[in-house]
């Protein structure tokens, strides 16, 4: 049995295994969300709102909003448990010692975030970023097998479907979820199909970004199977209607021929 004196070793080793991005953002939640309880800091002065960001420079908004998931509550660890887990898992995943990029995806997300919240009634963006991690968790997973509440099965692509689905049935806005999902299918087309689709991959990290995580930036190969199968296929379709053409003209020319023969004939 575990003693309490070895209580908090387990706890630190724990907290310590997580990957430093996750760790980074659920300590910074946590700590935002203590603070608020204690009335150290109030919602009001870190929720997202363009009039008070680009008229009154409170440009600390752009940021803090991502972190306050709501009062200490049941809603709070619900929000904390789909954070940590798809958060983690991305980061310990297709991320896996390259937290680095996984910190750009974050970046990336945000800033789109950024720029439709001005357009939607949001004020705390948290819920959307999570909801882009489990889009793009679901993408690079997709054999995955998950159930719903033992009701049905699916496979993890559909899995923010789901969530939004069930969000909206028990009355909450989808909004926020909705955003998530446009953030994520932003990434993933222009991460993983983009460069398949053209050999050039738009989102590359940032050098700063690696120096920020004292990390050398390494020249992945970017994935081009689908231009050469493109290439291959157009190169196949092209030769075949070439084929095809000179088979008609040969035969319009036969055609033509036995036209004026039996002309001839006559």
């Amino acid at each position: 049995n575990t003693s309490p004196r070895n209580m908090p070793n387990t706890l630190e080793q724990w907290y310590a295994a997580i990957p430093p991005v996750t760790r980074g953002y659920l300590t910074i939640t946590f700590a935002m969300t203590v603070g608020c309880a204690l009335e150290l800091i109030s919602p009001l002065n870190v929720y997202f709102n363009s009039k008070l960001i680009f008229h009154e420079y409170e440009l600390w908004r752009l940021v803090t909003n991502f972190f306050f998931f709501g009062a200490l509550g049941v809603d709070f660890v619900f929000h904390m448990f789909f954070l940590s887990r798809y958060c983690r898992m991305l980061e310990e995943g297709s991320f896996q010692g390259r937290s680095a990029d996984f910190f750009y995806m974050l970046v990336f997300g945000a800033a789109l975030l950024t720029v439709f919240a001005p357009f939607v009634n949001v004020q705390f963006l948290g819920t959307s970023l999570t909801f882009m991690m489990v889009y793009v968790w679901g993408r690079r997973n997709a054999s995955t097998n998950m159930s719903f509440l033992g009701l049905f099965s699916f496979t993890a692509p559909y899995l923010p479907w789901v969530l939004l689905i069930f969000s909206t049935m028990i009355g909450s806005q989808p909004t926020t979820d909705a955003l998530g999902m446009i953030a994520g299918h932003a990434y993933y087309f222009l991460k993983d199909v983009y460069p398949e689709m053209t050999g050039r991959e738009p989102l590359k990290t940032p050098g700063v970004v690696h120096a920020l995580f004292g990390t050398r930036r390494v020249a992945a190969a970017v994935n081009t199977t689908g231009v050469e199968n493109r290439v291959v296929n157009r190169v196949a379709a092209d030769a075949a209607a070439a084929d095809a053409g000179r088979e008609n003209n040969t035969a319009e020319r036969e055609h033509n021929g036995a036209e004026r023969a039996h002309e001839h004939a006559e």
